[in-house]
């Protein structure tokens, strides 16, 4: 999970200062050392890690949190709003044409993930209504037009291209083919190189002067660290940029780009890619992030990302099933289905306040989630209905037909009917008539779904 190394360091910095009644300056400086030392392990700019937990000192030393009846929290709290100023304050939207197309230029290094998130940009529009259109630029590395065509597929979104031609008569001719077909948006795929060059950056000056795009949106992956940071402050002093799209914030990521680009380079982070699917693109929230670097969960994010990625007709006919006690495997499996949707679940859990200290040494192993669905697979239409008919034989079919061993289809049947009996206890009613209400999921299965990290690893 993206910044897990800088939050834990942190909870163990903030953790010292919750348990004291009162805090003295030194008890601050000291615990601002650690963050000083976190941040810079984390690959934070140098000079922003020294300025940052020099604002955070001089605010916490004040008398309003020295007097405190909970210093340690109000720290935390300084510590919070310090970080979303860092990242941008507020997020940033995207600056639309007054008359269209808006013009977007995606630039960047060779690798850094251009092609495929012009596709995601594509995807997000068309999801609002808007028509996009992704423009094949980069005439120099070998199948990129082919690799702009499959993800353009994908998108729903056309691909305008002239094949090895001048990138800048591409970007050219492409606008008024947008304005002659009603796109609204043109999204122009350039070329990158390995390394920033005269020849790259001549290139991209040629089709910013020609087209003026509204956005020049620089793709950048964050697994570099502060390398990410050099290239963005490079490629701002030749093209001024508008903004940044970070990449692969789903992996090991210390964190230092995301908390050094905008104090560097003085450009907002627009969005985030947290995976290899084109649905894997995030609107950028600054504060939303802060709060995960401190294990405070990012529950807003986590209901955007059900509401645009859960079918939502699936959802309420499952929770009339729910309530009146008919859940079976085929209810499952649409589950398993929905879940995997919505990324990884250590990524979905981390995203609850309070839940990051309890997963961090958890293993989960998100190929269960395939495997319950071969089992359920498995199984003939009437088994799937009524479970309750499955018996040594049946399992034994089951796991042959779906490659496991019969103590998982044990497994699965065991915390299948758990999850039965969770769901009629939940709609089970009171003497006042009224249906009881469960703290969070405390009866639950571990994750309310079956298998998750309990399955041997294949």
């Amino acid at each position: 999970m993206a910044f897990e190394g800088l939050s834990e360091k942190l909870s163990a910095a903030f953790k010292k200062l919750r348990s004291k009644g009162k805090l003295t300056e030194d008890d601050v400086k000291t615990a601002m050392k650690e963050v000083r030392m976190a941040l810079l392990e984390a690959d934070v700019n140098y000079k922003v890690a020294k300025s940052f937990t020099a604002k955070v000192t001089e605010r916490a030393v004040g008398a309003d949190v020295m007097e405190s009846l909970t210093p340690g929290q109000m720290v935390i709290k300084i510590v919070n709003e310090e970080l979303t100023s860092l990242m941008g304050s507020e997020e940033t939207r995207i600056t639309f044409a007054s008359k269209p197309p808006t013009i977007i230029m995606m630039c960047g290094l060779q690798g850094s993930g251009k092609t495929t998130h012009s596709a995601k940009l594509a995807k997000m529009f068309r999801k609002q209504g808007r028509r996009p259109l992704l423009v094949g630029c980069d005439v120099y590395r070998p199948a990129a037009i082919e690799q702009l065509k499959v993800v353009g597929a994908q998108a729903g979104a056309p691909v305008f291209e002239m094949g090895q031609g001048d990138p800048v008569e591409i970007a050219k001719k492409s606008i008024a083919y947008a304005k002659d077909y009603g796109h609204d948006i043109v999204i122009l795929d350039t070329a990158g190189r390995l390394h920033i060059d005269e020849k790259l950056m001549n290139e991209l000056k040629e089709i910013k002067a020609e087209v003026v795009p509204e956005e020049i949106l620089l793709v950048v992956d964050s697994m570099t660290g502060q390398d990410a940071v050099n290239v963005a402050k490079s490629f701002d002093e030749l093209l001024d940029i508008t903004g940044v799209i970070l990449t692969k914030l789903d992996g090991d990521t210390r964190g230092g780009a995301a908390l050094s680009v905008k104090a560097v380079t003085g450009k907002p982070i627009k969005f985030a890619g947290i995976g290899e699917k084109l649905d894997d693109l995030e609107v950028f929230h600054p504060d939303r992030m802060a709060s995960r670097i401190l294990g405070m969960g990012d529950v807003l994010t986590l209901i955007e990302d059900a509401e645009n990625r859960l079918d939502q007709e699936k959802a309420q006919e499952m929770a009339k099933k729910f309530q009146q006690n008919k859940f079976d495997m085929n209810d499952l499996y649409d589950q398993l289905a929905q879940i995997k949707r919505m990324g990884s679940v250590k990524n979905i859990l981390s995203k609850l306040p309070g839940v990051n200290d309890q997963i961090k040494d958890m293993d989960f192993d998100d190929k269960a989630l395939d495997r319950i669905a071969a089992m359920i697979s498995s199984m003939t239409k009437k088994e799937r209905e009524d479970p309750s008919i499955i018996n040594p034989s049946r399992k034994k079919r089951i796991a042959a037909g779906s490659g496991v061993k019969v103590e998982d289809v044990n497994r699965l049947m065991k915390q299948f009917e758990q999850m039965r009996k969770f769901m009629k206890s939940m709609n089970a009613r009171g003497k006042d008539g009224k249906r009881k209400r469960l703290p969070g999921l405390g009866g639950a299965p571990f994750g309310g779904m079956p298998g998750m990290g309990k399955f041997p690893k294949k």
